[in-house]
């Protein structure tokens, strides 16, 4: 099929517009690796644009490693993202699953409570106050309970569960299967794509904690990776000898990007079917 120049004209733009997108999410991402790994020579002579670096130096990623807190709080960080994921994946099906059956008494109004956390919340103070008084303080747990369901993903896979055939809960409890049983070996199998869409919403969260590690947190050994790049950010530079050996903030501020980033970019192209398959399936469909 010959096309004719209307046709031609709208592919034109929109490549173009694909095109300007597609270097509108990788220019930034380009940008920050390359100041990461050169020198601070060539950050000066350059004015600090970097895209593709003439000498390449690992000097900040080095610095950042042996920082004495850096192995500790990257354990924390894997601990609370790993054990904190598993939790609120197991909560939000556990919550999920029965709001999405029909006949269960008082639906509505335990949706009505879901939508309203939603909308309001008790505050920082109330919050701290309940957390102190559960013991939770200097603990990894702070940063993992206080968040443990989300009221959105809860919606979300509700919406899911609820789009499964009613055939399949119906053959099951004519075989005689209970309710956790037929969320178990029906329901979680058949929810994959969702569960995997909302873990990695849960995931990323948790790999980016910081404000509840800033709140409940003293203990220094307890701090996660984003609370100690932060520290280390905010240290005074020390100038060396010459600006060959010098470590300037905005190189440590790269490096730090790339490595709070790099898991998250790293996990994504694995789960990313499945994750543009369970927002499809857990949307509100009319």
């Amino acid at each position: 099929m010959v096309k004719g120049f209307e046709d031609r004209l709208v592919n034109t733009i929109v490549y173009a517009v694909l095109a300007i997108a597609g270097l509108s999410a990788v220019f930034p991402l380009m940008y920050v690796v390359s100041v990461s790994i050169t020198p601070f020579a060539e950050v000066l002579k350059n004015g600090g644009f970097i895209l593709i670096p003439k000498s390449v130096t690992f000097t900040a990623y080095q610095k950042l490693f042996t920082e004495s807190n850096i192995p500790q709080a990257f354990w924390i960080t894997l601990f609370i993202t790993v054990v904190g994921t598993v939790i609120n994946l197991i909560l939000t099906a556990l919550m999920a699953y029965p709001l999405s059956r029909k006949k269960l008494p008082g639906r509505k109004a335990f949706l009505l409570l879901v939508v309203f956390t939603m909308l309001f919340s008790g505050g920082i103070i109330p919050t701290y106050l309940i957390v102190k008084s559960l013991g939770l303080i200097d603990s990894v747990w702070s940063m993992i309970l206080p968040n443990a369901v989300w009221s959105f993903n809860v919606l979300v896979m509700k919406s899911f569960f609820e789009h499964l055939p009613e055939e399949l809960f119906e053959s099951a409890k004519m075989d005689g299967a209970k309710e956790f049983r037929i969320l178990l070996q029906i329901v979680i199998p058949l929810s994959v794509p969702s569960l995997l869409t909302i873990g990695l919403f849960y995931l990323v969260g948790h790999w980016n904690e910081f404000f509840q590690a800033v709140m409940y947190v003293t203990d220094r050994t307890l701090f996660p990776l984003q609370v100690v790049i932060r520290e280390i950010l905010m240290l005074t530079q020390q100038p060396l000898e010459n600006a060959e050996n010098m470590l300037p903030t905005e190189t440590m501020q790269m490096a730090s990007v790339v490595i709070a980033s790099l898991p998250v970019i790293v996990v994504y192209p694995f789960i990313q079917k499945h994750f543009t398959k369970g927002m499809l399936l857990g949307s509100v469909k009319g």
